[in-house]
């Protein structure tokens, strides 16, 4: 099995870069699946349904949520009508849409972190550890977790070594370069990073965030715009026997 997840996709560049460059690299590197995190697709927060369904026409199977995905209430009708689209597992009972997704024998498993983040959500780990019990055997596993400390991340990692394919940090928007399997066949890293405009903080128009940091006065973040975008992800082997990563790399790509 071979599989790329892809870093949180923001805004116009973020989503026009993917959907030209999804086709190419599902053909360059033979992928069985596409998983990307689109929590801040639509105006750099959150997903509309029309933009959702760009993303799974130019070839992505399961979109991932965040912090962010219940920004937009026309999404909501949506995350609870479409299979392919997540909202991380954690949140209180009652939100909308559902954390976990299937598509052929990969099932994706959306989580949110705790610390440092800014809403008070139930337990991560216990909540994956829940829906791990009742699943099937013999699935490629993928857990995007969308989580701002590195340390909560890394516990996760090896929480779910030996029981998910891949355990990915989504939400910083930088990728990082730890990218390694675990000791019982689990691929790790802590932050896949973003796909976005390559001059910008973060995804975000730099002038904006600048102003906010010597001004200390509320300023409206916008998406940077245009090219070079940037493309982060993973790019993941597993056993079709075992369901165990072989390989993890990363890939970063410059769209012009």
């Amino acid at each position: 099995m071979r599989l790329l997840f892809l870093g949180d996709i923001v805004g116009s560049a973020g989503r026009e870069a993917v959907v030209r460059a999804v086709p190419a690299l599902r053909a360059e590197l033979g992928l069985d699946y596409v998983v990307a995190n689109g929590e801040n697709c639509s105006g750099g927060k959150g997903l509309i349904p029309r933009h959702a369904d760009e993303l799974f026409a130019a070839g992505i199977d399961v979109i991932t949520g965040g912090n962010h995905t219940f920004q937009y209430r026309e999404l909501y009708p949506y995350l609870e009508s479409t299979r392919g689209i997540t909202r991380p597992l954690n949140y209180p009972p009652g939100a909308p849409g559902r954390g976990v997704a299937e598509c052929g024998d990969l099932v994706v498993i959306n989580l949110i972190g705790r610390s440092f983040m800014p809403a008070d959500y139930d337990d991560p780990f216990r909540a994956v550890d829940t829906i791990l019990a009742g699943m099937s055997p013999n699935r490629f596993i993928v857990v995007d977790f969308h989580a701002e400390a590195t340390s909560e991340k890394q516990a996760m990692g090896w929480h779910l070594d030996g029981r998910a394919t891949l355990v990915v940090g989504t939400h910083t928007h930088v990728p990082t370069a730890d990218c390694r399997l675990l000791r019982h066949g689990t691929a790790y890293c802590t932050d896949a990073g973003m796909c976005g405009a390559r001059d910008s903080v973060i995804g975000d128009d730099i002038q904006a965030v600048l102003s906010r940091f010597l001004t200390q006065m509320p300023t409206r973040l916008t998406p940077a715009e245009g090219r070079p975008a940037v493309i982060n992800g993973v790019f993941v082997e597993a056993d079709d026997l075992t369901r165990r990563a072989t390989r993890i790399e990363r890939l970063d790509r410059e769209i012009c």
